[in-house]
């Protein structure tokens, strides 16, 4: 049941034009900004956007063919869609009696993937008496009950308060797993995505920019948008060995390379000082702070200087260097924090 798709979508502002393929019990996530296409490409999968080119070939049939009722695909939305008027059960049943199961057995299909979400008590619940995240897991059983090959799923999480978003995002990870067909899933959240999804794909501007197991994209970003997502500062530069010329800054790195690469490095290892350090440390430029917020149980300084960079240091380390806007300080990073790869 391996999905392989090539998605062409003119839209006024981009075009789309990307190739997926997802393997049998394969989650993929699908992440970048707003307006990248992301959602675009998951309608298109669903036969909700229509394609201006490309395929959809799923289990050796071509699904671009056929219209979208006619798909064997399952499709949780942002805000779920629940129908109003109907029983959590009913809501359930409601693909089966599409495809022409019989009232009991659309029922009996609808009560034992209740079961499975953990919802039996809630058979007779109309949408409005359930929580989001119960409503979140009717929607994936509706999804799960006509026995997709395909399951589409767009921000299944967005509607979610934190907490309750942490308990959800674990049993719906478990239940993608007992899931045997693929998987695509669309968040603009990097948590949703490094815990549901087994590979990534970012899309900007309708295009793949970079694609892996969500080990891979984190610790080698290849875009400002990537990087920000996985809390690194990424730059692009050149090797000659273990040097680096980052602009008219020359680094050293732990990694010995020839040519375009990128050099990323975390904003903790970013160490700060009122003054010029004594010795001659490695990496170390002068840079003006552009800004400084909470961040986490940290403090997030803005750096401005010969490029911008992100240096995370506690609220005590704050107040002992007494730092604040317009004011200029220096910054280093040691080598072995610096991480080099090809561009």
């Amino acid at each position: 049941m391996t999905m392989r798709a090539h998605l062409v979508v003119h839209r006024p502002a981009f075009t789309l034009d990307i190739s997926l393929e997802v393997a049998p019990g394969e989650v993929v996530a699908l992440l970048g900004p707003n307006g990248a296409g992301k959602t675009t490409a998951l309608r298109a999968l669903a036969g909700l956007t229509a394609m201006s080119g490309g395929e959809i070939v799923l289990d050796g049939h071509r699904l671009h063919t056929l219209a979208a009722e006619q798909r064997p695909i399952g499709m949780v939305f942002q805000d779920y869609l629940l129908f109003p008027h109907l029983s959590a059960l009913d809501n359930v049943a409601f693909g089966p009696r599409c495809r022409g199961a019989s009232k009991a057995e659309a029922r009996r299909t609808a009560a034992a993937l209740l079961e499975r979400v953990g919802l039996a008590g809630h058979a007779a619940s109309r949408p409005r008496q359930l929580s989001g995240g119960q409503a979140q897991r009717v929607a994936l059983a509706r999804a799960l009950a006509v026995e997709p090959k395909l399951l589409l799923l767009d921000e299944p999480l967005a509607a979610l308060d934190a907490h309750t978003r942490l308990e959800i995002r674990s049993q719906l990870r478990r239940h993608l797993a007992g899931f045997d067909g693929a998987t695509v899933l669309v968040t603009h959240d990097p948590l949703d995505a490094m815990v549901l999804a087994d590979r990534l794909i970012v899309i900007e501007h309708g295009a793949i920019v970079q694609q892996g197991t969500p080990a891979e994209v984190a610790r080698r970003p290849r875009t400002d948008y990537v990087a920000r997502l996985v809390g690194l500062n990424l730059y692009r530069g050149v090797a000659d060995g273990t040097r680096v010329k980052v602009g008219e800054l020359l680094f050293s790195s732990s990694d010995r390379l020839e040519g375009p690469v990128f050099v990323a490095f975390s904003p903790a290892a970013v160490a700060l000082y009122r003054t010029r350090p004594d010795g001659s440390p490695r990496n170390l430029w002068q840079a003006t702070i552009d800004g400084i917020e909470r961040h986490g149980d940290n403090v997030r300084v803005h750096l401005d200087g010969p490029f911008a960079a992100f240096s995370d240091i506690t609220p005590a380390a704050l107040a002992d260097l007494d730092l604040t806007p317009g004011q200029e300080v220096w910054a280093s990073v040691k080598a072995t924090e610096t991480h080099a790869y090809p561009a």
